[in-house]
């Protein structure tokens, strides 16, 4: 992997008396907890259909709840994934005609995320079923943890799989999860997903994706498209970015925050390179807030698109991001965000930007 641009501070760093650190922190994940913990992250925990909010002025909001709800009837109708062999088989020929997945493509802060818990809380909270929930990253680990026929296996159970963050970066991933998603579906399991990207553009700009459209629209073949609409909940109203603290004030704030870290961001950005990306989840576990000194602007694509994934699991858990240096709508390079992953390091400044707002009023006016 490609070293962080800043100067690392070793793990080691001094810290205020008191505060944790989250460069210190190396968490394993045992392969069966892996499999326990596909759940809807504990900021979605209590997300329902109801309570999303369509905007008026975007009927694909209100047309998604419907799709979404009425593809919920559909797994709770047909039992999933928990006939296999044979007797699968013949369900599924006998089962009305209709796509084995739901895709919800989407910009950024439509809310994809809050209606693909909704389906799984729909599932299997009021409809008793059993489903997994997960981010594209947490199964392609699973693979990785179990091997790839003990992973099917550990899903096939299911009557739902959902895959939240649904992107292709590399040709691996293509080959593995085309693979995956038809082994599921070859077990009646129904499928549902959330991307920034439409299915059969999966993978363009970031590698030779025409070299593997047989994979891709293998995978594209796999889901009916519901298209959500809007702009980005987490800024109607509010500015991009509030303005970095100095380095006392989050010293100060981490200090009177039990459960809080305190780190350099360049320790955290070195750190993270030794984490595996799935892991970043159990790192931030139990975590009040993060505060962060001295934030610096990334132009390294592989530090950039860790820094994505822990953005993306710290906003999962509501903790928020105490920071001094750079804002985080200028934490990217305009390169990065022009690049083929531009989605992605726009999603993660959404979502930065949000927790660092909760941050700043953690650390109150005095700060």
């Amino acid at each position: 992997m490609s070293r962080p641009e800043q100067t690392p501070v070793q793990a080691g760093q001094p810290q205020r008396p008191g505060a944790a650190s989250l460069a210190e922190r190396d968490p394993r994940v045992p392969p069966q907890q892996l499999v326990a913990e596909l759940v809807p992250p504990p900021r979605f925990a209590d997300v329902r259909f109801a309570s999303y909010v369509p905007a008026p002025d975007q009927p694909t909001q209100a047309e998604a709840v419907a799709g979404m709800s009425a593809f919920g009837e559909r797994v709770l109708a047909g039992g999933g994934g928990r006939a296999g062999g044979l007797a699968g088989l013949f369900k599924r020929r006998s089962a009305p005609q209709g796509a084995p997945g739901i895709y919800l493509d989407g910009g950024f802060g439509v809310g994809k995320t809050h209606l693909l818990s909704s389906l799984y809380h729909q599932v299997v909270t009021e409809g008793g079923r059993t489903a997994a929930y997960g981010t594209f990253v947490e199964y392609t680990n699973l693979v990785g943890a179990l091997g790839f026929r003990q992973a099917v296996d550990a899903l096939a159970p299911h009557d739902l799989v959902c895959i939240d963050e649904f992107e292709l970066d590399d040709p691996g991933d293509t080959v593995l999860m085309s693979r995956l998603m038809r082994e599921l579906v070859d077990r009646d399991v129904k499928l549902a997903a959330t991307s920034n990207t439409l299915p059969g553009a999966l993978g363009e700009g970031r590698f030779a994706a025409q070299d593997f459209q047989r994979e891709i629209q293998a995978l594209a073949g796999q889901f009916a498209v519901q298209r959500v609409d809007g702009e980005d909940y987490r800024h109607r109203g509010l500015p991009a970015a509030p303005a970095p603290l100095d380095d006392a004030a989050v010293e100060r704030t981490a200090a009177g925050s039990p459960g809080a870290t305190l780190d350099d961001f360049g320790a955290v950005l070195a750190h993270l390179a030794r984490v595996h990306p799935s892991r970043y989840g159990a790192m931030v576990r139990d975590t009040a807030a993060v505060c962060l000194r001295g934030v610096s602007t990334v132009s390294d694509q592989m530090v950039g698109l860790r820094l994505v994934v822990l953005a993306d699991r710290l906003y999962d858990r509501d903790i928020p991001v105490v920071a001094s240096g750079t804002p985080f709508d200028a934490v990217f390079t305009e390169e990065l965000l022009q690049g083929g992953y531009r989605k992605k390091y726009l999603r993660a400044v959404s979502r930065l930007s949000a927790l660092a707002r909760d941050g700043a009023a953690l650390a109150g006016p005095a700060a």
